[in-house]
């Protein structure tokens, strides 16, 4: 492998002093044009690569965000990541990312990893692990060191930072009296991420909307679970034994489910059952019939997530108030809800 120069090596190399190298590097007044050039061309020849580490403790700003994501799998994270990159780019600033799948374990490691020095904010959704044992000691940790957190979607109320979410409880509100209004009698609720702030949020809107019309819920059509499997075992035989002509399902898996279900029953959609479902990636569009969804505009989430995250690193105020950011919502009508009479 080709061995890198340093600043000393390329100062004794053109006889100059390691002073006038690192100034003609980073195009200092102070250096003739003519001596720039010379050593911008021999750094470049030696394979010179700046220490990084070591430019981070002189100017203590590395315009670098770490961004940790619960899943890149998921559309929603990889738009709300588009928005991030967008703002961070055109801010000039780079973007380490990390996967914590899911897992508290993976979190922290990668908040402990990246807090060194190598980034000065985060980015971050919560995960599942997390949020379902309520733990979030290691980001007062992180705080308390000196390095801001902007969290975004999955937030924690405990924490004393920055956040940006969508309108959760109000979209769900939308979304069931839509159901309502279009003629729904028996409406389902389904979510397999129960243990997640952003469904009780949507739940909380659900039972809101038939509050507000003075209606009650159907307790035998709410199925709310932690995770895919147990809602999938639960809802093997569930239109086989429930009369259902409405469905709002707070993520992915329950509305790509709820949709498959009325299918495979032979209902006819939307005529005889409708389903809403919380999310917007590119397979609702192409399910036949598509489905309807609540819209939560993730790269406008990663966009002004990132952009709270440097107004803070760049603020000169010492006593800087948090602030949380709510994004609206847009429900997306498709073919597998009625159309409403305005």
């Amino acid at each position: 492998m080709k061995s890198k120069a340093t600043l000393k090596q390329i100062a004794k190399e053109l006889g100059v002093s390691v002073s006038t190298v690192s100034k003609a590097l980073n195009d200092s007044p102070e250096i003739s044009d003519p001596t720039k050039i010379r050593v911008k061309e021999y750094a470049k020849l030696k394979n010179y690569k700046p220490n990084i580490i070591g430019l981070n403790l002189k100017n203590r700003s590395t315009r670098t965000i770490g961004v940790i994501i619960p899943n890149i799998l998921n559309p929603f994270f990889a738009k709300v990541f588009k928005g991030i990159e967008k703002v961070a780019d055109e801010k000039g600033y780079k973007v380490i990312t990390c996967i914590s799948n899911e897992s508290l374990e993976k979190e922290i490691s990668a908040l402990e990893m990246l807090s060194n020095g190598t980034i000065d904010g985060f980015l971050l959704s919560i995960s599942k692990e997390a949020q379902k044992a309520q733990k979030f000691d290691h980001f007062k940790t992180i705080i308390n060191e000196g390095t801001p957190i902007v969290m975004f979607d999955r937030v924690a109320d405990e924490i004393n930072c920055d956040k940006v979410i969508v309108d959760d409880y109000d979209s769900a509100i939308n979304a069931t009296n839509h159901l309502i209004d279009s003629g729904c009698k028996n409406i389902a609720l389904f979510s397999s991420i129960n243990q997640l702030s952003v469904s009780s949020l949507r739940s909380q809107g659900f039972y809101k909307a038939f509050e507000q019309k003075g209606l009650k819920v159907n307790e035998d059509l709410v199925i709310l679970t932690d995770n895919v499997e147990d809602f999938d075992d639960k809802i093997q035989h569930f239109l086989d034994t429930n009369l259902v002509d409405g469905v709002f399902a707070l993520d992915e898996h329950t509305s790509s489910m709820a949709m498959k279900m009325g299918i495979k029953k032979g209902l006819k959609v939307p005529e005889e059952y409708s389903v809403i479902g919380f999310a917007d990636g590119v397979w609702s569009r192409r399910m036949t019939p598509s489905l309807s969804t609540v819209s939560q505009h993730g790269p406008e989430i990663g966009a002004e997530a990132t952009k709270m995250l440097i107004e803070k690193l760049e603020s000169k105020e010492e006593n800087y108030s948090h602030r949380t950011a709510v994004i609206k919502t847009e429900l997306r009508q498709r073919e597998s809800t009625k159309k409403l009479n305005v």
